[in-house]
């Protein structure tokens, strides 16, 4: 059971680096959607999803960077 296991972490880090990246995107997408179809704005849905998706990408970069600076520091 346990090689299971381990195929289905391998192929899912295939897919995915980072697991909080991952969920903090799909959060994104779908509070954007619950907002659209709850409150209808009239606001254009692409440029809120964009904005939203580089803020997630931009602390994804800066946590991955601090954390790479602390590693090599520690070396």
């Amino acid at each position: 059971m346990q090689w299971i296991k381990s195929i289905f972490r391998e192929v899912f880090g295939l897919f995915v680096d980072d697991g909080s990246f991952a969920l903090a995107v799909l959060v994104w997408i779908g509070v954007i959607w619950v907002l659209w179809q709850r409150f209808h704005l009239a606001i254009p849905g692409g440029i809120i999803l964009f904005a939203g998706l580089g803020g997630i990408l931009i602390e994804s970069v800066v946590r991955f960077s601090r954390r790479s600076a602390t590693n090599s520091i520690q070396n």
